[in-house]
């Protein structure tokens, strides 16, 4: 019998579990609530909690910061049409396109001090180059983990198999290395970071 409650089930498959009072429709479900900040930050401890590659990379400060009420509720209300559970975009990894997306669009704002975020055709075509059928895959610069990410996907299009292929990197940005820790966490992907 599949059970879909079963913490278990994710694990061993590598996916990473999100227990009920973390879940989307808790955060939707206080869109009106005036500590929607508090309920953000208790989502991530709890993530964090079930999850230890997550472990002190989720931001837990919402409640902290001078957020404007309404516009987060409004983020949250947006956030909530995109069509991320259904198989169909599943399949089509829209919560990965999603975080590139928002990855540029961060990078694009807060380009400084020669740090710029790599578009994924540019590591697609690195990534081609190199051909990591099996082996390490290492990147001394990793930002948010494009070049991880593109190597998987080079493997399994490939046809090999994802245990033959390990992944290392560095990043010196905490802000950036946490992002790169939260993109491999999202896609399953393990990693020495």
């Amino acid at each position: 019998m599949d059970e879909p409650e079963n913490r278990d089930r994710y694990s061993t498959q590598g996916i990473f579990w999100v227990p009920r009072e973390a879940r989307w429709s808790v955060l939707e479900s206080n869109i009106d609530n005036a500590h929607l900040a508090k309920v953000i930050d208790d989502a991530m401890f709890v993530l964090e909690t079930a999850n230890p590659a997550l472990e002190g990379i989720l931001p837990k400060n919402y409640a902290h910061l001078s957020l404007d009420h309404h516009q987060l509720s409004e983020l949250i209300a947006l956030i909530g049409t995109i069509g991320l559970g259904d198989g169909s975009s599943r399949s089509k990894d829209i919560l990965g396109r999603v975080y590139e997306y928002f990855l540029g669009r961060f990078a694009n704002i807060e380009r400084k001090g020669g740090e710029f975020y790599t578009p994924s055709s540019v590591v697609k075509l690195l990534v081609a180059m190199i051909e990591p059928y099996k082996g390490s895959v290492y990147d001394p610069c990793c930002g948010s983990g494009g070049m991880f990410v593109q190597s998987e996907k080079f493997v399994l299009a490939h046809g090999g198999k994802l245990a033959d292929l390990s992944i290392y990197g560095q990043e010196s940005n905490p802000t950036t290395w946490r992002l790169c820790k939260m993109n491999l966490a999202i896609r399953g992907i393990d990693g020495n970071i």
